[in-house]
């Protein structure tokens, strides 16, 4: 039996919220959300692989149905197998979702490619019955490493929120054993948000650290002016203070801002990623990258960011991707990233891990599920198997 995709489905899910950054509102955000239906049977279930695409970028249901879908579907299924015949190859699959495409335009189809990319690979690492992390390590050679560092992403700006409240959210994050977390910025004056991380500050004391995050609202005089009064702070890390192609302003920050910084997540080509490695400034001793593989054209892409990364000598532990999903963890497991975004509260039922994984010291452990473990998530599984049924 030749192993074949039999059909891929698409539904376009809201997961509004009344949050909002520095840049934009939450109050009609949607996602896409991919199944991927072979014709293998394991365990007397058809496989399915499953992928959807990371907050921040609309659902793609058009250029997924419409473009990218039907090039898979229509392909002769011998020339998406690997080299044994006996499983699907994400990478010949990738080259017949981007036949007919011009190089450049990294803007929604990436996010489209992303998507299913996703689920392809959920879907190999379910024929072969093995979870994706441990299947990326034995591909790459490495010693797959289960535990992974996360980090609560959350303090967004919420109608009728004080310090207060924000503290209580902290507070909450700690208790659930994170040491990292991450607020946003900018979307306030300066001093109201100093006030704020001053909060959140006092609140986690020593034994955590904080991130801030302006989502790329700064020019360059207002991003110096928060690294100013941001070097009175020990931060975990400065997040895109500016337009994430405007390299100039990147790396005219660097020189004046000593701390770490953090950049990456609305680039969505190895391409752009490589010219901020060369134009951004950036640090490969303290700065972190954080493109995430669902918004850019998927795990097939992210390993030439990697390749890419370690010719301009750059390790995989400085990577620490947008996201928050299950298949940056397994990426992080597998390849030797240095951890992931977490949304413990934040859109559900995509966020979060499967049940009964629990956060110590800052660090997750990753269980043997086959594929990337969607099915240990109940909430999100459901989602999942109605759109495969």
């Amino acid at each position: 039996m030749t192993v074949r995709i039999v059909d891929i489905r698409e539904v376009t899910k809201p997961i509004a919220s009344p949050i909002r950054n520095a840049y934009i509102d939450f109050s009609k955000m949607t996602s896409s959300l991919v199944a991927v239906v072979t014709n293998v049977v394991r365990d007397g279930k058809t496989v399915v692989g499953y992928g959807f695409n990371s907050n921040g970028r609309y659902g793609q249901g058009g250029l997924i149905r419409e473009r990218f879908a039907q090039r898979v579907l229509e392909a002769d299924p011998k020339t998406l197998l690997d080299e044994s015949g006996d499983n699907l190859d994400p990478h010949k699959v990738w080259a017949t979702l981007m036949t007919n495409e011009k190089p450049g335009g990294h803007g929604e189809r990436s996010v489209a490619v992303g998507t299913i990319d996703m689920a392809v690979w959920d879907a190999v690492a379910k024929i072969a019955g093995k979870p994706l992390f441990r299947l990326l390590a034995e591909r790459h050679k490495r010693e797959a490493n289960p535990r992974v560092f996360v980090y609560a992403a959350g303090g967004y700006y919420y109608p009728g929120k004080d310090n207060s409240a924000l503290r209580a959210e902290m507070r909450g994050y700690l208790d659930r054993g994170y040491n990292v977390v991450k607020i946003k910025i900018g979307g306030a004056p300066l001093e109201e948000d100093r006030q704020r991380i001053e909060a959140v500050l006092k609140e986690i004391g020593s034994g955590a650290q904080l991130a801030v995050d302006a989502n790329g609202r700064f020019d360059l005089e207002t991003g110096m002016a928060y690294a100013k009064m941001l070097r009175d702070y020990p931060l975990f890390w400065y997040e895109e203070v500016g337009d994430p192609l405007d390299f100039q302003l990147q790396a005219a920050l660097a020189e004046f801002y000593p701390g770490p910084m953090a950049t990456g997540e609305n680039l969505f080509s190895h391409q752009d990623a490589r010219n901020l490695i060369r134009y951004g400034g950036m640090r490969p001793d303290r700065d972190w990258l954080q493109f995430d593989c669902a918004l850019s054209y998927g795990l097939v892409e992210y390993l030439r960011t990697l390749d890419m990364l370690h010719i301009h000598g750059w390790s995989p532990s400085r990577c620490i991707p947008h996201g928050g999903h299950q298949m940056s963890l397994n990426i992080a497991a597998g390849l030797g990233l240095g951890g992931n975004e977490s949304y413990p509260d934040l859109f559900q039922p995509y966020g979060g891990f499967p049940d009964g994984v629990r956060v110590e010291n800052g660090h997750i452990t990753m269980p043997d599920l086959p594929g990337i473990g969607f099915e240990g998530k109940s909430d999100l599984y459901k989602e999942m198997k109605a759109l495969a049924s």
